[in-house]
């Protein structure tokens, strides 16, 4: 399979980071690219999908599959090496675990899993095209001790430091544990896809050393988000083990603090379009590592 990098347009359609006061910007690209990929996801799905820019599969995985998936991702923070890995982020305020990065690349069982049809082929369907892995990572939440991750549009960032030109990548969230309303449950803004909010800052260099543990700059400002909540409402998007959430790259969402006794972990895999590949950075000095944004990995 060929990636097929872009150079920048001669216009930037969503300018960020570069302006002084926030803007909202209308959505210039489709949600659903096209509908001629056959895959796991019926019509109805995929409308609501283009709707809400989010829809949730209530059992994506079998109860066997969680068993190991969980194990191994035990395994996993406990390793010391893997703890001592970059691509391991380590809770702000203790010792715990919050991300590990380029999961598919440590783990043989999580390399299997990005590549199942039941998640792939989600991805084409929405996407119209073949697909790469842009991002994997597991997110922890531990019980008592699991920070939050403050409201963004991923695609802001993915925009600003990654060089993502369209917004034509979708994030699949499996739940490992129960996702409850009161665990850190993930909250999107149903239609606030179709909305860009830019947002002001510079990005210093280095940046993903200190936004993976806590994110400032790329940051909606508060009327920015009154307003999008008062149009759309917020969902909290709870479930069972195995349950999953595919969402749009500029859904508007975030999570709260994890203060019960509640472990919450769940897998993320970001998919991008081979049409979509990275440019340079539209508003960073220097491309983040791969292993956050890569360039050059397709799924096959």
């Amino acid at each position: 399979m060929t990636i097929h990098p872009l150079n920048h347009p001669s216009v930037d359609l969503y300018p960020t980071r570069q302006v002084t006061d926030s803007l909202r910007l209308e959505r210039r690209e489709p949600v659903v690219w096209a509908d001629s990929f056959e895959g796991p996801m019926g019509r109805d799905e995929l409308r609501g999908y283009e709707r809400d820019g989010f829809v949730t599969v209530e059992q994506l995985l079998e109860p066997d599959e969680i068993v190991a998936l969980r194990a191994e991702l035990t395994r996993l923070c406990g390793d010391p090496e893997v703890r001592a890995d970059e691509r391991t982020v380590i809770e702000p305020a203790s010792e715990a675990v919050r991300s590990i990065f380029e999961v598919h690349r440590i783990s043989p069982l999580l390399r299997e899993l990005v590549h199942d049809p039941r998640l792939v082929g989600r991805a084409r369907q929405i996407l119209g095209s073949d697909v790469y892995i842009h991002q994997s990572r597991a997110n922890l939440k531990p019980g008592f001790d699991g920070s939050g991750f403050y409201w963004h549009s991923d695609f802001e960032t993915w925009h600003a430091e990654d060089g993502m030109p369209a917004m034509r990548a979708v994030s699949i969230s499996i739940a490992l544990t129960e996702n409850h309303v009161h665990n850190g449950a993930l909250m999107i803004m149903p239609g606030s896809h179709r909305t860009f909010v830019a947002c002001p800052g510079e990005t210093p260099h280095g940046h993903y050393r200190t936004s993976l543990r806590r994110q400032e700059i790329g940051t909606p400002d508060p009327d920015s988000l009154t307003e999008l909540a008062d149009r759309h409402g917020i969902s909290v998007i709870t479930g069972p083990a195995g349950s999953a959430t595919v969402f749009d790259s500029n859904c508007m969402h975030g999570s709260a603090e994890n203060i019960t006794p509640f472990p919450r972990s769940n897998l993320f895999i970001v998919y991008n379009s081979v049409d979509n590949a990275l440019t340079t950075p539209y508003a960073a000095p220097a491309p983040r590592p791969d292993f956050i944004a890569a360039r050059t990995r397709p799924v096959t």
